[in-house]
């Protein structure tokens, strides 16, 4: 289910999770070259993804 991201903070390992609408939340790392998200590295790239929607894992688990 798609769903906005409406924030992001770090988490214990330094990695950024992005807060979304539904009250989930979801690891977006930059590790090349398995996920390549270099926007999520600076506060001006991660500002451009707020509204942004992503596949909640979570919510298509709870409304199957």
């Amino acid at each position: 289910m798609q769903q906005a991201i409406i924030g992001f903070h770090l988490d214990d390992e330094q990695h950024w999770i992005a807060e979304l609408a539904c009250g989930h939340m979801q690891h977006v790392r930059h590790t090349p070259p398995w996920q390549n998200r270099p926007w999520v590295m600076t506060e001006q790239g991660r500002q451009e993804k707020l509204g942004m929607t992503l596949d909640c894992k979570a919510c298509d688990t709870l409304f199957k």
